[in-house]
């Protein structure tokens, strides 16, 4: 904290004038992006949720109630279980409850339908034992987060045709939908850097030569040319090979729009006299680009990053949709879609459809973020 003393000869009475000094808080780049950040509520709100979506992925197997291939041969296509907490005598429970489900043929519709037997109601507890997993991958444990007892069930997401449960499934493969997005960001991100620094720092016939690839690859048809290098993909690729191929395939495009970026900031930064001063010193050009060009627009590719991921994680579930990504067994937000692909299917079981919703939840709370991001990291935006 620094103070300064009132100036005498100012002719409005403050109360500085009368002997209290004028406190001023010196705050650095960085706090004063969070105190900006602060203030949009939506964006703020959106990075804690995003932050609990990761903290879930990392830690699903043991939020998720069932092991993701783990089959309920009796309950195929099940609905979302209804949470209860009043009986059918009336009675109110602190605790939340599910009633047994029974599989009954409509002699209508002639089709299985789910109905309650509010006979046998089993409490939702925590920190229940289930299926045995290895959390992190490496620790031996059989603990979930929620649950009922057997031979109770419940499904907050319904099942599958195999008769899996689609919650216990969204949550794996939301970590891997996820962490593809941020995989693939990174090789794009720093071939942007690469390229974008060249072509601005150097100019001239090498800056030509990166140009028009640069529009050569922005002329191709997104969605054709991520099929068309995710079809190289070998089939018998295990699903961890697949997981570094499918990154590779969007980094592969991902950074041709940074990369002008960059270049058209340091053209203008070029020129500048702390560079000239940095090159009159003998600094080298990589020490030159590294330390007082890209620095000098560090912000911006910080919002940039956020907002590139959404564009990430919607590569990844086009490509697992159409069958040209990750592949089964598997399990990512995009796997979890082909289901969907069937209308009568999705007609009968509109709970297939929930994968969707999550990933349009976690786009728009990346996209808001980016927005937050943005807006605090602008100089020239007060608020």
């Amino acid at each position: 904290m620094a103070t300064i003393d009132a100036n005498p000869d100012l002719t409005t009475p403050t109360t500085a004038q009368i002997g209290d000094p004028i406190t001023y808080e010196i705050l650095s780049q960085r706090q004063l992006i969070w105190r900006k950040f602060r203030r949009h509520r939506v964006a703020l709100f959106c990075m804690y949720l995003l932050i609990a979506l990761y903290t879930v992925a990392i830690f699903a197997e043991f939020f998720a109630p069932y092991g993701a291939f783990q089959r309920h041969t009796n309950y195929l296509f099940a609905p979302p279980t209804p949470i209860h907490f009043v009986d059918e005598n009336g009675t109110f429970h602190l605790r939340p409850f599910v009633y047994k489900m029974a599989n009954e043929l409509n002699m209508e519709t002639f089709q299985r339908e789910y109905v309650e037997d509010t006979g046998e109601k089993y409490f939702i507890t925590f920190f229940v034992r289930g299926e045995s997993y290895k959390l992190l991958g490496f620790i031996d444990t059989d603990i979930h987060f929620f649950g009922v007892d057997e031979p109770g069930v419940f499904f907050p997401s319904g099942t599958d045709a195999l008769g899996r449960d689609l919650f216990s499934r969204m949550l794996l493969g939301a970590r891997t939908s996820l962490f593809v997005g941020l995989l693939g960001l990174a090789v794009g991100f720093v071939l942007g850097l690469f390229f974008g620094g060249i072509s601005g720092y150097y100019g001239g016939s090498v800056d030509t030569l990166i140009q028009r690839l640069i529009e050569f690859l922005q002329s191709l048809p997104t969605l054709p040319l991520w099929m068309a290098l995710a079809a190289l993909v070998p089939a018998e690729w295990s699903p961890i090979q697949v997981y570094f191929g499918i990154s590779l395939v969007l980094a592969t495009v991902g950074w041709t729009g940074l990369a002008r970026v960059v270049r058209g900031k340091l053209i203008s930064l070029r020129e500048e006299d702390y560079v000239l001063a940095a090159k009159l010193s003998g600094v080298g050009e990589t020490a030159i680009i590294t330390r007082h060009l890209l620095p000098g627009f560090t912000s911006y590719l910080i919002v940039n990053l956020t907002l590139a991921i959404p564009g990430m994680i919607l590569g990844e579930t086009a490509l697992s949709f159409l069958g040209l990504g990750i592949r089964p067994p598997a399990v990512s937000l995009g796997t979890l879609l082909q289901d969907a692909q069937n209308v009568q299917t999705v007609t009968l079981n509109p709970w297939l459809l929930i994968p969707g919703g999550l990933v349009m939840i976690i786009v728009i709370a990346f996209n808001f973020l980016g927005d937050g991001l943005r807006d605090a990291a602008d100089p020239y935006k007060h608020t």
